[in-house]
């Protein structure tokens, strides 16, 4: 990669799928932790929704809010697979686009309080018009099919940009239509962008950029989950009904990490068809891994009194993303590294029981603790008996 004398700008070239040793840097790290920030916000505010008896007007609230941290989050991943510097413009051209998902974090409680979108818009606008200018940057420095690429993903993210226009001047009962369609519309760019040439991102540092993610996202949930139990306990003192609860999301969340890592991906990523796939199908891993932990906080305030809901409903809200974690595993992940009916029914059927134990009552959590502890425990001993069948296989 050429470099100027100045030492601060390179040429913007790609990268390159079959470059050795590519791993996440410390940017994207940085960056990853601070849309933590929004995804803490969203969750926060599921929360209040879901604890006031409001989920029709909690959950596709935060369904929108988390669709547009989770896309700026995958443009900006996919574009650095593909085209990332490292230099002073595109590390300052990243901080801007920290900036912004910031400012759509601060907007998150008046978009769930007053459907008022204005500051989630502008956030997001930042975050856009900077990953324009860095697409406009690699059109620059490429020719042919690598240029065109480059200028469609700028064009065709300054157009959904405009559309999202609607959810600021739009009323309130268009604003989940003309989410519905923009979100589809952006999720079209990157696949009309590619037909004719796609871009040079590489396989495992995808991988590993949405491992990370993963990780994150879960390392959130048990600070949210964390800090309710210690409110709680502070309040009332009532270990007794917090106890199960906390044991209980503790192993659904380890159990969680378990199922997501328990097989290697990258090398199922040898095309764009099966990438973005599995990359898109992330929009729900990452979102029911979050919910996760506004469910459990939900599950404390109701056994302390202090939620205005049921326990069943309480319950559901850790049970619902939690099953809902689990087939998104295995559909869009696990399954291809699955071998026989045995190893590819353990997910599903897991999810099914974990949404059996939504009418435990107040044992609810803690038995879909125990549930998802169970699953990694199968889940082993079916990957070790295959092992050792495959060791004793004579070699042909």
């Amino acid at each position: 990669m050429s470099q100027d004398s100045s030492g601060v700008l390179r040429r913007m070239t790609e990268r390159g799928r079959e470059e050795e040793h590519r791993t996440a840097t410390p940017l994207e790290l940085f960056f990853d932790l601070c849309f933590v920030v929004a995804v803490a916000q969203a969750g926060r505010q599921l929360v209040h929704a879901l604890a006031e008896g409001h989920p029709g007007h909690g959950i596709p609230g935060y369904l929108m809010v988390f669709f547009a941290i989770w896309w700026a989050w995958v443009n900006f991943s996919w574009f650095s697979s593909a085209y990332d510097t490292d230099d002073a413009l595109y590390r300052v051209v990243t901080l801007v686009q920290i900036a912004g998902v910031l400012v759509l974090a601060a907007g998150v409680p008046r978009a769930f309080a007053a459907s008022d979108f204005t500051m989630v818009w502008f956030g997001y606008l930042v975050m856009r018009l900077a990953l324009v200018s860095q697409w406009l940057r690699a059109a620059h420095a490429a020719t042919g099919p690598e240029r065109r690429t480059a200028l469609r993903y700028a064009i065709g993210v300054c157009l959904c940009q405009v559309g999202w226009l609607g959810l600021v001047v739009l009323p309130g009962s268009a604003r989940p239509w003309v989410f519905l369609a923009m979100a589809l519309l952006e999720m079209a760019v990157p696949v009309c962008a590619e037909l004719s040439r796609p871009t040079a991102w590489h396989p495992h540092h995808i991988s590993e950029r949405y491992g990370l993610f993963t990780i994150i996202v879960l390392g959130e949930t048990v600070a949210a989950a964390t800090t309710a139990v210690q409110s709680a306990a502070d309040e009332h003192e009532a270990l007794g009904e917090l106890l199960p609860i906390a044991a209980g999301g503790l192993l659904i969340i380890f159990a969680a990490f378990w199922i997501y890592f328990a097989v290697p991906i990258h090398l199922h990523l040898a095309s764009n068809r099966q990438a973005f796939v599995w990359g898109y199908g992330h929009y729900l891993v990452f979102c029911s891994a979050a919910a996760i932990g506004a469910g459990i906080e939900v599950a404390v305030e109701e056994s302390v009194g202090k939620a205005h809901i049921p326990t069943v409903a309480a319950s559901a809200a850790v049970t619902v993303p939690a099953a809902l974690f689990m087939v998104t595993v295995w559909l869009i992940h696990s399954r291809h590294h699955k071998r026989g009916p045995a190893q590819q029914l353990v997910l599903p059927v897991s999810a099914l029981a974990t949404l059996a134990c939504t009418f435990a009552g107040t044992w609810a959590v803690l038995a879909a603790g125990l549930v998802g502890a169970a699953t990694v425990a199968v889940g082993v001993t079916l990957m070790a008996r295959q092992g050792e069948g495959e060791e004793e296989t004579p070699a042909p």
